[in-house]
């Protein structure tokens, strides 16, 4: 009898073992099952869904002791997103786009508060569970000029133009693997990018030019080509109820020259959302680009915002 006891206590824990393992590889395969029948049956053909976003800023003031300058501000925006399928293949595209300008009483210009111009497009075929072979292409530029700011030798503001549009402009395309597991989580790596960069050679001849100094582009000359890695990453979530968080990240290693210093452009979204029409969003971005400017650029646009879905 003791050995019947004996034998029990030892078999027991290693049948409960096994039944656990089996039933977790019975869920995993449920899992993936799922994931494969859900994407089966996304019906082919075209896709598309539209937002266009226009934020604001004021304050006026009168008589206010404490000190203060009228202002106002102004932001729109467009994020569009268009996706084809066919069996096993997709075609993503997103373009987004935003401009805004503040006036303040005193300034004798408007200055910009965003200008970019931003299409992604990523064709990809299944291979096995979330993976896919994928070619990506991206593009970014500004819409208008930009400027330095500074005082003259009686204080009175003036500036230099800097920027416009093409200039930069920047152009990245490369076969790679695409690992998808949700609409809201994916990753592109490319590890044979061509990066383009183009600029007006206008900047690039201006006298008293230093060498390389403009966006990485040398004098008298209007384009640079880097090779290189990239990665890009999209991640969604919910924060909380009516509030989403939306980060976009892409990582560039240029393979000719100082592959240690990677080209960093995030993106954070965060949208309040209000009802149908009105939402109070958040946009921060930070961008890493020692052709451009040797530190961290970052920009913060936050206001409150009325939206069409289309």
């Amino acid at each position: 009898m003791k050995k019947i006891i004996l034998l029990i206590t030892i078999l027991l824990p290693v049948s409960t073992l096994l039944y656990a393992q089996d039933a977790e590889k019975d869920l995993i395969k449920k899992t993936q099952d799922a994931a494969k029948t859900i994407d089966d049956t996304i019906k082919n053909g075209w896709k598309s869904t539209g937002k266009i976003t226009f934020l604001f800023n004021q304050a006026n003031f009168s008589n206010w002791v404490a000190g203060g300058e009228n202002s106002f501000s102004g932001n729109l925006g467009l994020d569009y997103k268009i996706d084809y399928k066919k069996d096993d293949y997709t075609w993503e595209n997103r373009i987004m786009a935003s401009y805004g300008l503040l006036q303040t009483q005193s300034a004798n210009f408007e200055k910009k508060t965003d200008d970019q111009l931003e299409i992604n497009s990523i064709v990809a075929k299944k291979t096995k569970g979330y993976w896919y072979y994928s070619f990506l292409v991206n593009f970014r530029t500004q819409f208008s000029k930009g400027y330095l700011y500074s005082k003259d030798e009686n204080g009175a503001e003036i500036r230099e133009e800097n920027t416009n549009f093409m200039s930069p402009g920047y152009l990245l395309f490369g076969p790679g693997l695409y690992w998808k597991k949700t609409e809201n989580l994916k990753i592109n790596f490319a590890p044979l990018t061509s990066k383009f960069t183009f600029v007006d050679s206008f900047y690039t001849s201006i006298p008293g030019y230093v060498d390389g100094s403009y966006f990485g582009v040398d004098a008298n000359k209007s384009l640079l080509y880097q090779l290189g890695f990239n990665a890009t990453a999209y991640y969604k979530f919910q924060i909380m109820e009516n509030v989403t968080a939306e980060n976009l990240l892409n990582l560039y290693s240029n393979y000719l020259k100082d592959p240690q210093n990677i080209d960093i452009n995030y993106n954070l979204i965060i949208i309040m959302k209000i009802n149908k029409i009105l939402s109070a969003n958040l946009n921060f971005q930070a961008i890493y680009d020692d052709d451009a400017f040797p530190g961290f650029q970052t920009k913060e646009v936050f206001g409150v915002g009325l939206n069409y879905n289309f």
